[in-house]
């Protein structure tokens, strides 16, 4: 960290809750923003044990049809992918990170 002064510490009830610290320093250490995934995604698979790819489509407010049609495959497919009982190769879900706009890191789960 640049300095202990870069520091903040919230209290709750008296005791240390969170800490605040600069963002050079968050992404240093938890890298690009871009590789983050929501709060409402990660809830919405654990909630409703969906695969990350399902509750990312969700969040996205697309239908399979319509997320199966930006990726160039049939919509069985893309239901057999979403599944998760299948490993999906890395360039499959190359080209399903690029149709929504996501990042390779944001779809797995591993």
């Amino acid at each position: 960290m640049n300095a202990p002064t870069d520091i903040q510490i919230i209290h709750q009830g008296g005791k240390p809750a969170f800490v605040v610290i600069p963002y050079d320093e968050y992404l240093r250490l938890y890298g690009s923003e871009n590789n983050l995934v929501p709060h409402e995604v990660v809830s919405a698979a654990v909630d409703n044990d969906w695969t990350i790819l399902k509750a990312w489509r969700k969040h996205l407010e697309l239908s399979q049809r319509e997320a199966a049609e930006r990726v160039g495959i049939s919509q069985a497919a893309y239901s057999q992918i979403e599944s998760g009982k299948h490993k999906t190769r890395p360039a499959t879900l190359e080209k399903i990170a690029q149709a929504l706009n996501l990042t390779v890191e944001q779809l797995c789960t591993d």
